[in-house]
């Protein structure tokens, strides 16, 4: 979970998330037809490295099921449901693609730039990475009244 919120990457490219991705600090990805460099964090290398080390990876993906197979969209869904089941949040709201929508909120609200947005998330339309930024009437509001404070 972490690893896809500190990416932004889709469930599909966990896979592409190993042992020489994590000591590049980049992953070489290619899916749909492209190709696209995912740039990772120093702090999720680390993290990805000494996991990595704990599971005794010598290479390839780092995340794994005990019998060595790289794991499922399913296995991961199931696994987020688990955890957050634990924390209770709602499992109906719980899917992988919502933490790819809290990167891109995250990352929007940092660099405000939609294009970079798109080029991080590997979308060749801006309409596309827009989706992920709708906001809801309540915040608009709030931005309204932070706006017009003495209304």
């Amino acid at each position: 979970m972490e690893t896809i919120c500190a990416t932004g990457i889709r469930v599909s490219e966990v896979p592409y998330i190993t042992l020489e991705a994590a000591q590049a600090g980049k992953a070489e990805i290619a899916l749909k037809g492209k190709i696209r460099t995912i740039l990772l964090p120093s702090r999720l290398c680390r993290k990805l490295l000494t996991f990595a080390k704990k599971n005794k990876t010598a290479s390839g993906e780092i995340f794994l099921t005990r019998s060595g197979k790289g794991l499922s969209r399913k296995q991961i869904w199931l696994e987020m449901k688990q955890l957050c089941g634990m924390a209770n949040v709602e499992s109906r709201k719980v899917f992988p693609h919502n933490l790819r929508h809290l990167f891109a909120r995250c990352f929007y609200h940092v660099c405000r730039d939609v294009a970079q947005l798109a080029d991080i998330l590997g979308h060749s339309s801006i309409d596309t990475t827009r989706i992920y930024l709708i906001s809801t009437g309540s915040e608009h509001v709030k931005t309204l009244e932070r706006l017009h404070p003495i209304l």
